[in-house]
């Protein structure tokens, strides 16, 4: 893949990739009652899901580079 295709999939992707994960939370929360009566351990999970993936993301392909 060339770095420009690369660069522009960072650029578009990305933003609206955490547009769609925020309006999948705000709709979680508006619709399902299990979210609405603990807002903090759906808070939690919600902050801590993107934090484990990009930590992982980013673990993995650091154990790829020094390979």
């Amino acid at each position: 893949m060339k770095d420009t295709k690369i660069l522009l999939l960072l650029v578009i992707g990305v933003p609206i990739l955490g547009l769609v994960y925020c309006a999948f939370m705000i709709g979680f929360l508006l619709l399902v009652p299990w979210g609405q009566n603990h807002p903090i351990i759906t808070a939690a999970i919600f902050v801590l899901t993107p934090s484990i993936v990009s930590g992982s993301i980013w673990l993995i392909s650091s154990a790829r580079a020094k390979k």
